[in-house]
């Protein structure tokens, strides 16, 4: 039997707002679609050069705290209690925030992935810039340990305050929550300093960054209608990263114009260059042509 405020909340989410369902729904796919690219690239070049791996592991550790903090806010756990009372089409619209920041977290631990597999390595690597101070595999290695021992912490202490300690899961929902948007607030300074460093995006996707940080404001939008303002904890993280992308969305393109339009210059020296030299044979013949009256007796 359900106590007398769950049912009033089951009963709310029986009445679904089909446009905020629309919204959400379309917010999953682009999540997804929006990584996409990300992985493409990767994969593509066979390199995660140009992606700072502390980029990657404040992005793995936020990521991680966001998904936990949504999973144990009262509310969240409210709309998954009430699956077991409600059909199967509420219970789907009610869980797609849920859904959705799990879907950000599973696209951010692929990327971990591939950062990894692909990362350059001595002898291995046919990027042009060699940078003696660049972070070598083993420090890939160790981002790889440190999300994975975070994510099994955060998972045994989510558990303590959902079976043992519920009078403090808000607070611990919000502690995940500050601690997610903390690190999610520093997590594009690293990769800002080391796109600012190189002076290209390497590996790093400018298409995912274009769909990224507006969906963000959207996405954020989406979550405090839903959650409202007690739930600032998991859409303000949102607010926060979409800013910081944007900063780095507009670096990154500067670069790469500028590598494009260099890179255009020097073509067109080069086809200018090749069309601009004389043949050996006529040069000879012009020069001979301009001397010959000088040379030829009166």
């Amino acid at each position: 039997m359900l106590p007398p405020n769950l049912v009033e909340h089951c009963t709310a989410l029986t009445r679904v707002n089909y446009t905020n369902f629309a919204l959400s729904l379309l917010l999953f796919i682009g999540i997804l679609v929006s990584y996409l690219p990300q992985h493409v690239r990767i994969i593509h070049r066979r390199s995660s050069f140009g992606i700072s791996p502390y980029f990657v592991l404040l992005g793995t550790t936020s990521g991680t705290c966001a998904f936990a903090n949504i999973l144990v806010l009262p509310t969240s756990r409210a709309d998954m209690a009430c699956c077991h009372e409600i059909d199967g089409f509420p219970c789907f619209a009610g869980l797609l925030g849920i859904a959705q920041v799990g879907m950000q977290w599973s696209c951010f631990c692929l990327i971990l992935l591939l950062f990894v597999l692909f990362f350059p390595r001595d002898g291995t690597t046919s990027d042009p810039v060699k940078d003696p101070t660049a972070p070598t595999y083993r420090t890939a290695l160790v981002v790889a340990g440190v999300c994975v021992a975070h994510a099994v912490i955060v998972i045994v202490l989510s558990c303590v305050f959902v079976w043992a300690a519920q009078d403090h899961l808000q607070g611990w929902a919000n502690f995940l929550g500050i601690l997610s948007t903390i690190l999610a607030s520093i997590q594009y300074f690293p990769q800002i300093y080391t796109t600012y460093q190189l002076k290209r995006v390497g590996s790093l996707s400018i298409p995912m960054m274009c769909i990224q940080t507006p969906g963000s404001f959207v996405w954020s939008a989406s979550l405090a209608a839903r959650l409202g303002p007690a739930g600032w904890s998991a859409w303000g993280v949102y607010l926060v990263t979409g800013s910081l992308q944007g900063t780095l969305l507009v670096m990154g393109s500067y670069f790469e114009f500028v590598h494009w339009k260099r890179e255009r210059e020097e073509l067109e020296g080069r086809i200018a260059q090749g069309n601009g030299s004389t043949a050996p044979g006529e040069s000879v013949s012009a020069e001979h042509d301009e001397r010959t009256p000088l040379l030829r007796p009166d």
